[in-house]
């Protein structure tokens, strides 16, 4: 190394000018030469102070590597450039490796080389890389610290290869506490706890976060008593559990819907701090109030909301996102408009995630114009769209199959600048492919080629779910088998618009079909009955060292089922628990489905009695299947009962729970038990049109008029719309057994109310009429009749608006296309016009009424 002044200097002139990237780097490339190379020092400075810059990282870094292979010897700077690895960008420093391993000359590069590259890959989810470098190091015949093994340990588990994990965790020579932590936290990801407990009850002694760890995924898996016993267990190894452990064990039971049993741990929380309980944290009321909001329990998150204000725990934008995302969420776009307000007058200043989530919300429920609204107000100047704003958007309209408005979103993209990214483009190929439209998606993925993005696993897995779904399981398996030879390079089976994609640009970063390409295929498979070839790909998948988790047994138990094959079902469950993957409830819930199909509720009641035993926790859907299965079988006796145990296990029924009940009730012709049922149900869910309209209708299928006129009524008055309703079968009904009366005052109140609806209602009881001699009556409801036939009749704009008229015939328009629909026409206006039998014209002698019923007030 030369000692002159420019080469002892250029460290400290490199310090200099730190905050000029550029320039630092044309004095080390012209102050070192192979003369006069650098120090390594200098190399490795500069190295980190370019990668500090990422926009110039990009064009300088590559810029150095080339200077230093240049040098007589550039294993010593290649070796400070890889030391630098963590915070250079991945594909500089397998660059600089690669290199480095193709010198002859130089040593194998040691272990902390290695140990920083596969951290690199982990990091950037290359779990291929990671395999690769620690073979290389094997090769190299470097020794593997602990550190190394952790690092391939983790790569393992986060690609779900549990088996080939727990083989590499026991041949490590030495581990620590971070090897049990990764393991376990491995095979909780998995939904495998108790293997987790089994790593925990290895270690020399107990650790706090590995303990957590364990809480946390017994309660997502449903155990929570095996939680509560290492919580105990904890308390008496005296490892006191600390507000960690609590917030695990709330987190986990909000995911796993057992809001009400998380809310409990969170009040003792709050009530019980002075027995040593941790108080509530600011992640705390977060996670509750998550949980509550993903619940639909938005009366009690607001509760929640009013004690956070109160602590001062709503100060954060972030909670404040949490409940925005759960009003939206529920439908409850005016409150969060109202909430967004209130952060402006807090002083909480939103942020593009608070805006993305109200977009999110209203292109979830399909308020079109509510999103350009939202669109436009972002446009206003308070904020810009982001690519997670248009790439929203996107997914409401290609859902919408709106294609136009789609493309539009895309050019307004590329005229604000704003790239769309690789979640967008595969956001659009998904909804091309479930739609079918294949010409479409090929067009896509050649605009992806041209703005230069590769397919990565996402799409390719899209294309596997689309071909499937298209009737083309062949070809996706076809495709599947290339992919592990050629990557996603086996896409250009499918034509030419498919290679440009997977062309060189693609080699870098093979896509290997991973569990969610087997999952598509054998769900694929067993939906068209195919199950000795979805077993093969079972098989398969375990050969490639891809461990089938409890989605893939579910798979195989809902086809069985589907089939009417409830005895394979059932030795899948048994094979599953085998092979070490717990059955969830959402296994047992699609078994005690199969049987509902059967009327087997013999079976269901075992089925639930074992999922007692194993502390699995049946939820609404598991007991509807009950209830259903009763109910069929005319045991709605039974069935009934099951309502008050749902409640004790803290499971509150939904609308399809009581809804089974009414029908059964209604069916038996217990009519009193039935109205019991739905003054429950209005108790329980609310006030919704479902309910009314289920009631109804099914007091009328048996000809309960006057109940059914009741409800109806009830609807009106709260303002519920009716277009689902058989008001013209109530109105017809009440005439035919004599009550005219009641049929003219529900007719009147449906004008009074400002509802649209069929023209047609009015026919039986004009006819009622003016067999009764009430000539003065019939001809104000004929005239009424023909101005809703004409569409002449106001409707004020708080009124509820008749969808079916912009979508459909009415009955009444439907009499201009039947065969004798001259005839009827003429004969109805004949009638209209005569008055039914007095003289005159009506149009001619309108009549004053002072009833305002007839009067369309602007009220709505």
């Amino acid at each position: 190394m030369s000692s002159s002044p420019s080469a002892a200097n250029l460290l400290a002139l490199l310090r200099r000018n730190a905050a000029a990237p550029a320039v630092a780097l044309r004095l080390f490339l012209h102050l070192s030469s192979a003369a006069a190379p650098p120090p390594p020092r200098a190399t490795s400075f500069l190295a980190r102070l370019l990668a500090a810059h990422p926009a110039a990282a990009g064009a300088l870094l590559p810029r150095l590597l080339r200077h230093i292979l240049s040098l007589p010897d550039p294993s010593v700077h290649l070796l400070e450039l890889l030391s630098s690895s963590p915070s250079l960008p991945l594909g500089v420093s397998l660059s600089a490796f690669r290199s480095l391993r193709a010198l002859a000359s130089a040593p194998p590069p040691p272990t902390p080389v290695y140990n920083r590259l596969i951290l690199a890959a982990l990091r950037e989810s290359r779990l291929d890389l990671v395999e690769a470098l620690y073979k290389d190091l094997l090769l190299a015949g470097a020794e593997p610290d602990v550190f190394t093994r952790n690092l391939l340990l983790q790569a393992l588990c986060d690609a779900g290869r549990m088996e080939l994990a727990r083989r590499v965790f026991d041949a490590m020579p030495a581990r620590n506490e971070y090897s049990f932590g990764i393991l376990a936290r491995g095979y909780c990801r998995a939904g495998r706890s108790v293997d987790a407990l089994e790593v925990l009850e290895a270690m020399p002694s107990l650790n706090l976060v590995v303990c957590n760890t364990v809480v946390a995924g017994f309660c997502r898996e449903s155990r929570v008593e095996e939680a509560e016993m290492l919580v105990e267990r904890m308390r008496t190894e005296g490892l006191v559990p600390n507000v960690v452990t609590f917030n695990a064990r709330i987190s986990a039971l909000c995911k796993a819907g057992r809001v009400l049993d998380a809310y409990r741990i969170f009040k003792d929380m709050q009530e019980e701090w002075e027995r040593g309980l941790p108080r509530p944290n600011q992640v705390t009321f977060d996670v509750m109030l998550s949980g509550f909001c993903d619940a639909g329990m938005v009366d009690e998150a607001r509760v929640l909301v009013d004690i956070m204000r109160c602590g001062g725990f709503l100060r954060r934008v972030e909670s404040y996102n949490r409940w925005l995302s759960g009003l939206v969420r529920n439908g409850r776009a005016g409150e969060a408009q109202e909430l967004l307000k209130e952060m402006s007058h807090e002083g909480i200043q939103p942020n593009n995630h608070t805006y993305n989530i109200v977009v999110a919300g209203l292109c979830k429920e399909g308020k079109a114009f509510d999103v350009r609204r939202v669109e436009d107000f972002l446009r206003s100047g308070v904020m810009t769209p982001d690519v997670v704003t248009y790439t929203t958007l996107l997914h409401a309209y290609c859902s919408k199959g709106n294609t136009a408005a789609a493309n539009r979103i895309l050019d307004e993209m590329a005229q604000k600048g704003c790239a769309p990214n690789s979640y967008t483009y595969n956001v659009l190929l998904q909804s091309l492919w479930r739609a079918g439209r294949t010409a479409e998606a090929e067009r896509l993925v050649e605009r992806m080629g041209e703005k230069g993005y590769s397919l990565d696993s996402a799409s390719c897995n899209i294309i596997i779910d689309g071909l499937c779904r298209n009737s083309k399981s062949d070809v996706a398996m076809g495709i599947v088998d290339g992919m592990w030879k050629e990557g996603s390079v086996a896409l250009g089976r499918l034509g030419n618009s498919f290679i440009s994609v997977v062309s060189d640009s693609c080699s870098s970063q093979r896509c290997l079909p991973d569990l969610i390409t087997y999952s598509i295929l054998i769900s694929a498979l067993c939906k068209e009955g195919r199950f000795d070839e979805a077993k093969k790909k079972l098989l398969e998948m375990i050969v490639k060292d891809i461990y089938p988790d409890s989605v893939i047994y579910d798979t195989f138990v809902h086809g069985y089922c589907r089939h009417g094959k409830t005895s394979l079902a059932m030795k899948v469950l048994r094979d599953m628990e085998k092979k070490g993957c717990n059955p969830s409830t959402r296994t047992y819930n699609l078994l005690i489905r199969g049987f509902e199909e059967k009327h087997k509720s013999e079976e269901i009641l075992k089925l639930m009695s074992e999922m007692k035993e194993k502390g699995i926790s049946p939820n609404v859907m598991t007991y509807n299947s009950l209830i259903k299965s009763f109910c069929e079988r005319g045991m709605v006796n039974k069935a009934m009962p099951l309502l008050d145990e749902m409640l004790q296990n803290e499971i509150v029924p939904n609308i399809t729970s009581f809804g089974l009940l009414i029908k059964a009730f209604c069916k038996d012709s217990d009519f009193p038990s039935a109205q019991m049922v739905f003054d429950a149900a209005l108790r329980t869910c609310g006030q919704k049109e479902v309910l009314y309209c289920l009631m109804c209708s099914e007091l009328s299928t048996y000809d309960r008029w006057m109940e059914a006129k009741n409800i109806l009524e009830t609807a009106l008055e709260m303002r519920i719309s009716i277009q689902s309703f058989p008001y013209k079968q109530i109105i017809a009904g009440l005439c035919e057994v004599g009550e005219v009366d009641h049929a003219h005052s529900l007719i009147k109140l449906l004008v009074a109310k400002g509802h649209t609806f069929d023209p047609a209602a009015f026919m039986p009881v004009i006819d009622a009429l003016c067999d009764r001699g009430k000539k003065q009556d019939a001809d104000i409801l004929s005239e009424k009749m023909m101005e809703m036939a004409t569409g002449s009749s106001k409707i004020t704009p708080g009124s509820r608006k008749h969808e079916r008229d912009q979508n459909g015939d009415n009955d009444w328009r439907a009499l201009l296309h039947r065969d004798d629909s001259a005839r009827t026409i003429m004969k109805i206006t004949k009638r209209v016009r005569t008055g039914w039998g007095q003289r005159g014209n009506i149009y001619e002698h309108k009549q004053q009424q002072s009833d305002d019923f007839y009067i369309l007030e602007n009220t709505g």
